[in-house]
Order: C-alpha cells, then sequence, then structure tokens
C-alpha cells in the first residue's frame, strides 16, 4: 500500500531525511540574514550571526551546568530577549524547554517545578523572591537559579545566583548544538492554567512545533522580513511558536515587556512592527488608548486575535485604525492557534456588521491540521446548518504528544482518535465553525440553552462598554439566568437598567441579562477572563 513493487536501496538516509525541528530556522537565518535584525528589546539590537552566537553561549553554559538531553530546563520570564534566546538554546541542548507564568503563585510554580523535574530555572529579577519562594514549598531540592536582571527596567541583581549574562560570557560562540534524532522527541513542556485542580503539563514534540510554524504564516498571509511583535508571553504556547517561526522568514522579534498602548504604538512607529497577537483585550487597549499614546504609522498591521471570540463592534472599531484583524483559535494542546477565520474573495462585498460578523468567526483548519470538526458525544459531525451545537475536536501533527505523567487524563482526551477540546460551536453552511461557549460556560436557564458569548458581543455594542463577560447567576425560578459583569470605558457612564434595555433590544427575553454589575473584571496575564471568579461572585448576589 503506497509503495513502488521494489524499492531495494530506497532507504532513509542522512542525505534524504532529517527530524523536523524548529531549531533548523535559526540555524539557516543564522547564515543567510547573518546582518539583519533577529531581535530588538527596547534599546537592544541583535542580528542573526549575534544571536546564534549568543543562544550556542548559552547552549554550553547550561551543558557546563550538568543539562543533559531529557532534561527540563524551566523560565520564569517576561517578553524580553534573554527569554528568545533561551526558547532557542534550551531545545538546542536536547532539554526540554518550560516557560512558566510569571502571575502565578508561589505554590503552583512549587508543583510545576516538582512535577516537570526542572534542573535550572532562568529568573527574571522581578519574580527572583517568586522562585526562591516555590523552591522552598518543595519536598526535595529546587531548580538552581539563574537570575536575569533587566536594566533597561531599572532592574539589577541581586547578589544571590548567577547573573545571565556572566553564565554566556562562560559560553562558547561556536558551540554545537543537540539537534533531535527523531522528531517526536519532546520539545517543551507547557502547564495549562486550569480553573479547578493542579495545571496538566503538556508535552510539545519538535515534528508539530515545526509544521505550524511552516503553516502559521500561510495563515498570516507573511512575506518576508516581517517584524513581530511579542504581545502574547512566551509562556503561553511558548508565544503561539512564532518565536520558532520569524527566523524561517528572515524576520525581527520586537520584544514588549509591559503590554500598554503606548508601548504598543511605539514599537509600531519605531521599531516598524508589522504583526502582533493578542487577546481581544489586547484590541480594546488600543481602541481606548489616550491620544497622548497614540502614533502615526504608514502601514497595515496584521493582527491575530485569541483567547475568546471578538465581538463583531471590536473587530469594527479596530481597523479604521490601521490594523486587519484574523480571528485564530486553538488551545495550549494545539501549539496554540490552528484554526483560523481564512479571509477569501467571497466575503470581499461584505460591509459593517455583516463583515465584522464574518471576522468573528472562529474559522477553519489551518494546514499543518488534518481535520477540526464539531461533533456530538458520539463523535457524529453535527450538521452544517448555522445552529446545531457540539464540541470542536482536533486532529493533526499539531496535537500535543499527551500529559506529561498522566495517561489517563491523556486517554480521555484522545477518546474516539481526535482531541476533545471542551469547546462548544456549530459550523456555517460553508464549514466555518463559530465558537458559541466553552461547555461550562452554556446558561441553561428554563431549559434553554444561553450563549454567554452570544449575550457579551449584544453589550459590546453598547458606546459605554470597554468589556463584558457573561457567567450563569442561580436563579430559583429558571434554574439559572444570565449576569454581565462591565467595564465601562474611561469617562463613560451607563445605568443597569440601561443596558439591560440595551439587550433586551436585541436578544430574546431569556437570553437578556438579569443582573449587571460593573467592576474590573479579573484576568489572566494573557488577557482571558476568568469567569470561575465571576461565577463565584454571582452566586452570591
Amino acid at each position: 500500500m503506497g509503495w513502488l513493487p521494489d524499492e531495494t536501496g530506497l532507504e532513509k538516509c542522512a542525505a534524504n531525511h532529517v527530524p523536523l525541528t524548529p531549531l533548523s530556522h535559526l540555524r539557516r537565518a543564522a547564515d543567510l540574514f547573518a546582518g539583519r535584525d533577529a531581535l530588538i528589546d527596547r534599546d537592544v539590537r541583535v542580528t542573526y550571526a549575534e544571536m546564534h552566537a549568543r543562544v550556542s553561549r548559552l547552549v554550553s553554559a547550561l551543558q557546563a551546568r550538568g543539562i543533559r538531553p531529557g532534561d527540563v530546563v524551566a523560565t520564569l520570564l517576561p517578553n524580553t530577549a534573554p527569554h528568545v534566546e533561551a526558547t532557542w538554546a534550551i531545545p538546542a541542548t536536547g532539554a526540554i524547554l518550560n516557560t512558566i507564568n510569571t502571575r502565578l503563585d508561589a505554590d503552583t510554580v512549587a508543583y510545576i517545578f516538582g512535577h516537570g523535574g526542572a534542573r535550572i530555572v532562568l529568573c527574571d529579577t522581578a519574580v527572583v523572591e517568586l522562585a526562591e519562594a516555590a523552591i522552598s514549598l518543595m519536598d526535595g531540592p529546587g531548580p538552581a537559579i539563574i537570575e536575569v536582571p533587566d536594566p533597561q527596567a531599572g532592574l539589577h541583581p541581586t547578589g544571590r545566583h548567577p547573573v545571565y549574562e556572566d553564565v554566556l560570557a562562560q559560553g562558547s560562540p561556536t558551540a554545537p548544538w543537540v539537534m533531535p534524532k527523531d522528531e517526536w522527541e519532546s520539545l517543551a513542556l507547557n502547564y495549562t492554567s486550569g480553573t479547578t485542580g493542579r495545571p496538566k503539563g503538556v508535552v510539545y514534540h519538535h515534528r508539530g512545533a515545526y509544521l505550524s510554524t511552516l503553516s502559521q504564516p500561510i495563515s498570516w498571509r507573511m512575506t518576508l522580513f516581517p517584524r513581530y511583535l511579542t504581545i502574547v508571553p512566551l509562556f503561553h504556547c511558548n508565544g503561539w511558536c512564532h518565536p520558532w517561526m520569524i527566523p524561517a522568514l528572515g524576520g525581527a522579534v520586537v520584544c514588549c515587556r509591559e503590554i500598554t498602548a503606548a508601548a504598543i504604538y511605539e514599537a509600531i512607529a519605531d521599531h516598524g512592527a508589522t504583526h502582533f497577537g493578542g487577546a481581544p483585550i489586547v484590541l480594546n487597549t488600543i481602541i481606548n488608548a489616550r491620544d497622548a499614546d497614540r502614533r502615526p504609522f504608514d502601514h497595515t498591521v496584521e493582527v491575530f486575535t485569541a483567547g475568546a471570540p471578538p465581538p463583531a463592534a471590536t473587530l469594527a472599531a479596530i481597523e479604521p485604525l490601521g490594523f486587519r484583524v484574523t480571528q485564530v483559535y486553538g488551545l495550549t494542546e494545539t501549539y496554540g492557534p490552528d484554526v483560523e477565520c481564512l479571509w477569501h474573495e467571497g466575503f470581499d462585498g461584505l460591509e459593517g456588521d455583516e463583515r465584522s460578523a464574518v471576522k468573528a468567526r472562529t474559522g477553519v483548519a489551518m494546514p499543518f491540521m488534518e481535520d477540526v470538526t464539531v461533533a456530538d458525544s458520539e463523535m457524529v459531525a453535527v450538521p452544517r446548518d448555522g445552529a446545531s451545537l457540539g464540541e470542536i475536536m482536533h486532529r493533526g501533527n499539531g496535537v500535543m504528544k499527551g500529559y506529561y505523567k498522566n495517561p489517563e487524563a491523556t486517554a480521555e482526551a484522545f477518546r474516539g482518535g481526535y482531541f476533545r477540546s471542551g469547546d462548544i460551536a456549530f459550523r456555517h453552511p460553508d464549514g466555518y465553525i463559530k465558537i458559541a461557549d466553552r461547555a461550562k460556560d452554556i446558561i441553561i436557564s428554563g431549559g434553554e440553552n444561553v450563549s454567554s458569548v452570544e449575550v457579551e458581543n449584544a453589550l459590546m455594542h453598547h458606546p459605554a462598554v470597554s468589556l463584558v463577560a457573561v457567567v450563569a447567576k442561580p436563579d430559583g425560578k429558571w434554574g439559572e439566568v444570565p449576569c454581565a459583569f462591565v467595564e465601562l470605558k474611561e469617562g463613560a457612564r451607563a445605568e443597569e437598567a440601561d443596558l439591560i434595555a440595551f439587550c433586551r433590544q436585541r436578544l430574546a427575553g431569556f437570553k437578556t441579562p438579569k443582573r449587571v454589575v460593573f467592576r474590573e473584571l479579573p484576568k489572566t496575564s494573557t488577557g482571558k477572563v476568568q469567569k470561575f471568579e465571576l461565577r463565584t461572585i454571582a452566586r452570591d448576589l
């Protein structure tokens, strides 16, 4: 099956078969694009030749500290140049990269250190005390700390740990890299930010990351030499694999330590940033920026947005500012985005709300995925009728190896031959997926299913609303009713009754919020609203 009758001598060999790995991109770029910008971090610029040398220094320095293939090396770093360098250097020792969210509590960091078995952690000075506290909570020895100061942010060494630049100085700029012998070898270990229980360790392989780095430029319509702004945290799905992608195109990674409107506009105006990814909250930050923070620029900035379905009102407001937004979707378990709202000429004639509604669709599978579908509990695909609900399921090279040290959870996630996302969606007749909600976010009111996303989209059209999240509130009569938590735009005013009446004009009565609470919404470091906190508040209202 698929073989010629006689394939004598047609064997895999060094000449015709090389394991796929994103590490190949930087090795190639160091040769082809040696003098081009590879990395920009505020006042620091690094060429590809310099970056390759610095990465090689870190490779040999880590090896001198005992790191061997199969070990785990962690990071507790913001989006700065050392984090980008570590993203390359740690896998180039044959070790597994474990990027950790800098906003976690010490107990959770201690759990990740212990569960993942990190030998060393590269740690920003701002969170050194977090790492120290986490290590103090561990039963056995924790990872050794290499401190990464940031003089540009006014962060200087504590004097308690080896310092990053000193460690690099001890390494060799020509040190050889350890390339994978098998593309199924583990590349990264990313812990999910679960809302209940301990986070699960998602294991990436070299093959999946490599194919993602060649697929996403197609979806993003990228050409050579982009300038990518790192708004997605590098500890979140390894920055959606984007730092591994950019050298394939000879582009530059522009670091953004603090995600503010001023920093985003500065990166675009001064460093020519052409692309970035981020949650819808980032789009709102740009839309609602103060005049003093805005900067003029003369090119269109391409944006991947994910994390929650962006309201059509947000998409309509940001495009006139010079940003072209593509909705993407994925999970930690799928290397970040694996679905895109692919735009084609059939949509070109759409305007206004129709155009924004299409752009807010979740989309279709990216090229590196075999299939992304919506199916019921029996693995039967739902009709493409724009209404029938099912669970989004993923299959292909962009799915994780599984959950580290958790075969039961892995087996359950892969039951039926697909990765089960837990996201509830329907499909339009043209095959485009549209998320209705997370399974846990569906509100069942009087036996009717209410999509929190639909209610949020309606509220986002109100001129005073900046951000909204809708959750279920227990109700003695209906079981559950929608409850909206709202952040208003700076200087704007609105009353609860105003917003309820606004929704009633746009939604069925059972979908209209019965309560509206004005408050700042709790968010993760990637901009996702933490609805589990809001559900707790709603229960007591």
